[in-house]
């Protein structure tokens, strides 16, 4: 049981580091982000929770700032956010009507490329 409050504080203590390096400058209060580092490692517990309440920019955060990002990058969400979008895969109708219009784009080409030949007057080309 004496054993739980140290693994608490070590816990802390790595979240509040991490939370300090991933926030931009504009996110941290009153210190740079290097004097709090200082804080919570030379001071874990009271750096840590003085961190945690004057610190840190609560106000205007999103999901994805501070130590979120990591998690919202291996979220789902995170990672279809970051992939290109792809069209949606079409029905097998939609690939036969596609395949016919390509068709007869080609043959309407070749009827045009023959018209050319024609008007030119090279009919052996």
């Amino acid at each position: 049981m004496l054993a739980v409050f140290p693994v608490i504080m070590v816990a802390a203590m790595v979240i509040a580091l991490i939370d300090i390096i991933m926030r931009d400058d504009w996110q941290v209060r009153h210190l740079p982000k290097f004097g709090w580092i200082l804080l919570v490692i030379l001071l874990p517990l009271i750096g840590t929770l003085l961190w945690f309440m004057l610190g840190r920019e609560y106000g205007g955060t999103s999901a994805t700032e501070g130590i979120g990002s990591l998690l919202a990058q291996r979220g789902t969400q995170g990672l279809r956010a970051q992939l290109p979008q792809t069209p949606q895969p079409s029905t097998t109708e939609q690939q036969l009507a596609d395949l016919d219009r390509e068709i007869e784009y080609y043959q309407r080409r070749a009827e045009l490329e023959r018209l050319k030949r024609d008007a030119d007057g090279d009919p052996a080309r």
